[in-house]
């Protein structure tokens, strides 16, 4: 069977069936203000929200191919090592793409969603991981396409608009973010499922695609920050996006992606309210109960530390939350009594103890890991 092969002429979608897809707008765009509602009632979300953060960058690697959990990914920024060269790999990925999202958004407090900010969050995204050798920050000069690893053209699965076309492609995709439309959830899918059929870099696309989700929803201020997360629901319906975005393609078929895309958008915001209200929950709780446990002034002071980074050194507790060191000492004690903190690498020679703060965690998790 011939690879699927980019939709010339296709974009923007010539028809859309709205009839299919209004019913289903709704809902979404309701889901969504519910979960904006909720943000705006966060505390610093950049701090409370930060495990989230680092899950959506876990599971949109994950669509990729990358293995890494996001214990791995913060026990290794706590100093852990990893479980092999391969896994390191996966984590620096991951924290590349983390990076990245905090690029484009600082670009896009200066300027509008354009191929400048795409180029300025590839190139970080790409910095010393694998792919490094693959023009970050730069459009394809060169074909390229997507299928079995190291297939020839011939066998691919999808190839992506040619690279002599590209610029004109990107173009297009740029004015499209920027015109007025129907509605801005349908208009978001139709730039998602474009960008990943342009493919215009040469590695890094899918990852990107799914960082412009939130960044398009904050810019457009359907959201107040760029804390949308998607790729979850991405990463557990894996194939049908996949299907789904080949489809657009291989039979013009715009409504069924969209229609898909919704789906998520609903799905997703509703997941996203949930664990915001369960950790706004867990930190207004935690501010009592660390207050009653520690009789300290430095009670707020260690429980935002706990929050920011939920996986840590006992040295760098000790060191680093600006708590004088006995009193940071005598802290670790009681929560680790108390249940709060829980040992994920005990101390070993010079090595610090590795401490985990496994409430929090397992609300961005969706399940108990820890």
């Amino acid at each position: 069977m011939p690879p699927v092969s980019y939709h010339e002429g296709g974009f923007p979608p010539p028809d859309l069936d709205w009839p299919t897809l209004i019913p289903l707008i709704g809902p979404a765009a309701a889901a969504l203000a519910r979960y904006d509602g909720m943000l705006s009632a966060v505390p610093n979300p950049a701090l409370l929200l930060s495990p989230l953060t680092t899950q959506e960058a876990v599971l949109s690697s994950r669509i990729e191919g990358t293995q890494a959990t996001m214990g791995e990914v913060l026990e290794f920024e706590a100093g852990a090592e990893a479980v092999s060269p391969e896994r390191s790999d996966d984590i620096r990925e991951v924290l590349n793409y983390r990076a990245a999202m905090a690029e484009a958004e600082r670009l896009l407090a200066e300027l509008p969603l354009s191929s400048r900010v795409i180029r300025g969050a590839h190139r970080v995204l790409l910095a010393e991981v694998r792919g490094r050798n693959k023009d970050p920050g730069e459009f394809r000069r060169i074909p390229n396409w997507i299928g079995p690893r190291d297939c020839p053209i011939e066998e691919a699965t999808f190839v992506p608009i040619g690279a002599d076309k590209l610029p004109d492609a990107v173009s297009a995709w740029e004015r499209y973010a920027h015109s007025e439309q129907p509605d801005r959830l349908v208009q978001l899918a139709t730039l998602h499922a474009e960008f990943e059929a342009l493919h215009p870099f040469l590695d890094g696309n899918g990852r990107l695609g799914r960082m412009l989700i939130p960044l398009y929803l904050w810019q457009s201020r359907l959201i107040q920050k760029p804390m949308f997360y998607i790729s979850a629901y991405f990463e557990g319906h894996r194939d049908e996006y996949y299907e789904r975005l080949l489809a657009v393609s291989r039979d013009g078929d715009w409504t069924g992606w969209c229609r898909f895309f919704l789906r998520a958008t609903q799905a997703q915001a509703e997941d996203n309210l949930s664990k915001t209200q369960a950790i706004l929950d867990l930190y207004e709780r935690m501010k009592r109960e660390l207050a009653e446990m520690t009789h300290s002034q430095y009670a707020i002071h260690a429980l935002d530390w706990l929050f920011a980074v939920p996986i840590f050194r006992s040295t760098d507790f000790i060191g680093r939350t600006g708590i004088p060191g006995p009193t940071a000492r005598r802290f670790l004690g009681v929560l680790r009594e108390n249940g709060v903190l829980k040992v994920v690498i005990p101390a070993r020679g010079r090595k610090a103890a590795v401490l985990a703060f496994p409430a929090l965690l397992n609300i961005a998790e969706g399940r108990d890991v820890f």
